[in-house]
């Protein structure tokens, strides 16, 4: 992960914003206090919190990799009505 100084960072925003986006890679921002961030493009916070929120669904973390396990053909057919 790259890392630069909040310095740095103010100087060149708008390119950074830009490379955060386009390469998917996150970006440590370091101060002089040991206090650091991480700028991260909205597509992959947006990911993060979905991926938190099924994982707080009790079942939801085994219901996707026993489906990841099913074949295509064995895939059951959705039923808007069955239960979570």
């Amino acid at each position: 992960m790259t890392a630069i100084s909040v310095t740095k960072a103010r100087e060149n925003i708008y390119q950074i914003l830009s490379d955060v986006n386009s390469s998917g890679r996150p970006i440590t921002i370091t101060n002089n206090r040991g206090k650091n961030g991480v700028l991260i493009s909205e597509d992959d916070w947006n990911a993060i919190q979905e991926t938190l929120y099924l994982n707080s669904i009790p079942g939801m973390s085994e219901s996707i990799i026993k489906a990841g396990a099913e074949s295509l053909e064995e895939c059951s057919v959705y039923d808007p009505d069955e239960e979570w």
